[in-house]
């Protein structure tokens, strides 16, 4: 059975340090960041199964993460760890987007069976996908090629079948340029001015015949990127 991955996302060396050793000797795969600005990095490139999240952080602060990372990815579970006890501030990590939270100093028994009943009742998320029907096509993404009603074919190469992949796995979402580069290219798309992805899209709308002036399968977003449609027209 494959490992449940979990961010940690915690500044004290010593709480993280626990939780990382408790959790890694409950066989989950754990990645860590020690602030704001590195968890939110993290947070929205890395894939992973639960984000545990504390609310004060140098940096970005978890609030701020929690909602970065709920408008990139709303069915990500997330729990706050955190010294506030405020009603307010449980109030308004829930209403964010976060399944539960755990006021410190906790026991690493409690948070364990939290993390436990956070990821049974998480809907199940695809890890990988081998193939998607779309408008007159199958993706073979085991095969990596386009499969047409009229028996055509089209062979796509390594990095087609990414991106498709990915946009695969996350329909009804529109996928921005920089999730693209960040999770497909795995670059930093900080400052980066480049036209890859808007010329692999252009190639691979030619190899899934798709209308570049009024495509069907790989629709644009305005201001928000693209997306892949259904054979619904989703």
């Amino acid at each position: 059975m494959t490992k449940k991955k979990i961010l940690v996302v915690e500044d004290d060396d010593a709480i993280r340090g626990g939780v990382v050793d408790a959790l890694t000797f409950q066989q989950y795969e754990v990645i860590e960041a020690a602030n704001g600005d590195d968890g939110l990095d993290m947070a929205v490139k890395f894939d992973y199964d639960l984000l545990l999240l504390d609310l004060v952080l140098p940096g970005k602060g978890g609030f701020d993460i929690l909602k970065e990372v709920k408008e990139m990815r709303p069915a990500a579970p997330v729990i706050i760890l955190t010294a506030r006890g405020e009603e307010d501030d449980r109030v308004h990590g829930l209403k964010l987007g976060a399944d539960d939270y755990v006021v410190k100093p906790f026991s690493i028994k409690e948070l364990l069976a939290r993390i436990e009943a956070v990821l049974r009742r998480s809907p199940e998320r695809p890890t990988d996908i081998r193939e998607f029907k779309t408008t007159d096509c199958v993706i073979d993404f085991a095969r990596s090629e386009v499969r047409f009603e009229d028996g055509g074919r089209a062979e796509l190469s390594e990095r087609e079948a990414e991106i498709l992949r990915h946009l695969a796995m996350n329909t009804g979402r529109a996928i921005s340029r920089d999730e693209i580069l960040s999770r497909v290219w795995r670059v930093d798309p900080k400052g980066l001015a480049t036209r890859t992805i808007d010329m692999h899209i252009a190639r691979l709308r030619e190899k899934l015949r798709d209308d570049p002036a009024g495509p069907r399968i790989i629709l644009t977003v305005r201001g928000k990127g693209y997306m892949l449609a259904t054979d619904e027209g989703e």
